[in-house]
C-alpha cells in the first residue's frame, strides 16, 4: 500500500486527483462543524448519547449529527435514492433500458429523488427534534428542513465530484471519512472509560484483539475468490493461430463489497425518521423503541436485509448468462461442460453458493458490536458495520489507484 502511494504521488495526474480528493474531505469536515441556525446543540448531543442508533448515525456522519451541522443527514438520502432507482430498474423495463443506454439521465433522476427524500427526512428531523429548537415555530422548522436538505445536496455534489475528478467512489469515501474522523475520539473514550473503572482491562484488551482478528478476516474474505477454469480452443485465422490458452473467471466471495451493509443501514434509519412525524402515535413509539442497535428485532432485520442486498447487488453486477455467452463467442468452454446454457447454470450455482457465504459473513460482522457490548459491557458505536465500510472502501480505493497507475504505464508503453 505504501509503495503504491509513493508511486502515485510521483505521477502528476494521479497526484492531482489525490489532492482534489483531500480538499473535498476538508470541505466535508468544515461543513460538519457549521451548525444549523436555531438549534440548541446540547439537547441534540444528549439525545444522541441516549439512543444507540443516533450514536451510530452520528459516527457515519462524522460527528455532524451531534453538532447538528448542515451535513447532519450525511449522504443517507442519496443512498436511499440509489436503492430505489436500482430496484425500479428491475421492475420497470423502461428504466432498465434507460440504465443501459443513458446513465447520465439515470443519475439525474437519482439526484432529483435524493432532494425529495432529503426534504422528507429533514422535515421528519425538524419535527422529531423540535424540543431542541430555540423557537419551535413553523418558520424555524422550515428553515432547519431547508438547511439540512441543502447540506445533503452539497454532500451529493462533493461525492460525485470525487468520483469524477478524484480517486475512488466519492459517496463511499464520504462515509469512510466520517467514520475515520471519529476513531481518535472513540479511542480516547475507551481508554478513559477503562481507566475510570467502567470496564475491566481484560475486556478492553479482548476488544482490541477481536478487532484485529476481524480486520484480518474481513481483508481475507474481501480478497477471496473462486477461480472457474476456462479453456479456449485453437483457431486458425489466415496464417495465424489464436486461442489454445487456459484462463479463469474470478468470482469473488464478497462481490458486492460494502454496498449491502450501507444499503441495509440506510433502509433501517428511514422508519425512525418517519416515526419522528408522529411522536405521540403508538406505532411510531414502537418503531422508535425497536429500531435501535442492540435490539434483537433490529439485528435480525439488519442481517436479513444485508443477505437480501448482497444477492440483489451481486445479480446486478455479475450476470452468468452474459458471461457464458461471451465465453461461447470467443470459442471458450469450461472443461467438462457444454458452452451456452450448461455453462451459465454452472456459474449460477457457484455464484449462489459463494454469495451465500459472503452474505452470512457480512451479516455476522455487522451485528458483532451488539454481541461484544453484551459480553464486555462497552458501549460500542464503532463496530462491525464501520469496520466493513472502512476496510472495504480502503481496499477498493487502493485497487483503483493501482489500476490508474497500470493504465498509465500501458499508455506510455504504447506511445
Amino acid at each position: 500500500m505504501l509503495s503504491t502511494l509513493r508511486a502515485a504521488l510521483k505521477v502528476e495526474e494521479v497526484r492531482k486527483k489525490i489532492i482534489f480528493t483531500l480538499l473535498m474531505f476538508l470541505v466535508f469536515r468544515i461543513g460538519a462543524h457549521i451548525p444549523v441556525p436555531g438549534i440548541d446543540n446540547s439537547i441534540i448531543q444528549q439525545l444522541t448519547s441516549q439512543a444507540k442508533i443516533l450514536g451510530f448515525f452520528d459516527m457515519v456522519a462524522g460527528g455532524a449529527f451531534s453538532n447538528f451541522s448542515i451535513f447532519a443527514m450525511s449522504i443517507t438520502p442519496y443512498i436511499n435514492a440509489s436503492i430505489i432507482m436500482q430496484l425500479l430498474t428491475v421492475i420497470v423495463p423502461r428504466l432498465e433500458q434507460l440504465a443501459k443506454e443513458d446513465r447520465k439521465k439515470m443519475a439525474e433522476y437519482t439526484r432529483y429523488l435524493t432532494v425529495v427524500l432529503g426534504l422528507v427526512q429533514a422535515i421528519g428531523l425538524s419535527f422529531g427534534f423540535r424540543s431542541a429548537l430555540v423557537n419551535d415555530s413553523i418558520g424555524s422548522m422550515a428553515l432547519v428542513a431547508l438547511t439540512l436538505t441543502a447540506g445533503t445536496a452539497c454532500l451529493m455534489w462533493i461525492g460525485e465530484s470525487i468520483t469524477e475528478k478524484g480517486i475512488g467512489n466519492g459517496i463511499s469515501l464520504i462515509i469512510f471519512a466520517g467514520i475515520v474522523s471519529q476513531i481518535p475520539s472513540g479511542a480516547i473514550y475507551l481508554a478513559s472509560y477503562a481507566m475510570q473503572g467502567g470496564a475491566a482491562i481484560l475486556s478492553v484488551i479482548a476488544f482490541f484483539a477481536i478487532a484485529i482478528v476481524s480486520i484480518l478476516v474481513v481483508v481475507l474474505v474481501h480478497e477471496g475468490e473462486r477461480r472457474v477454469p476456462v479453456q479456449y480452443a485453437k483457431r486458425v485465422v489466415g496464417r495465424k493461430v489464436y486461442g489454445g490458452q487456459s484462463t479463469h473467471i474470478p468470482i469473488k466471495v464478497n462481490s458486492a463489497g460494502v454496498i449491502p451493509v450501507i444499503f441495509a443501514m440506510s433502509i433501517l434509519m428511514f422508519p425512525a425518521t418517519i416515526a419522528g412525524f408522529f411522536p405521540d402515535n403508538g406505532v411510531a413509539t414502537w418503531i422508535a423503541n425497536n429500531f435501535t442497535t442492540g435490539n434483537w428485532f433490529y439485528n435480525v432485520l439488519y442481517m436479513l436485509l444485508i443477505i437480501f442486498f448482497t444477492y440483489f447487488y451481486s445479480s446486478i453486477t455479475f450476470n452468468p448468462i452474459d458471461v457464458a455467452d461471451n465465453i461461447k463467442k470467443n470459442g471458450g468452454f469450461i472443461p467438462g461442460l457444454r458452452p451456452g446454457r450448461p455453462t451459465s447454470e454452472y456459474i449460477t450455482k457457484i455464484m449462489s453458493r459463494i454469495t451465500l457465504f459472503g452474505a452470512i459473513f457480512l451479516a455476522i460482522i455487522a451485528v458483532l458490536p451488539s454481541v461484544l457490548s453484551t459480553f464486555t459491557g462497552l458501549d460500542l458505536s464503532f463496530g462491525g458495520t464501520a469496520l466493513l465500510i472502512v476496510v472495504g472502501v480502503a481496499l477498493d480505493t487502493m485497487k483503483q489507484m493501482e489500476a490508474t497507475l497500470m493504465m498509465r504505464s500501458y499508455q506510455g508503453f504504447m506511445k
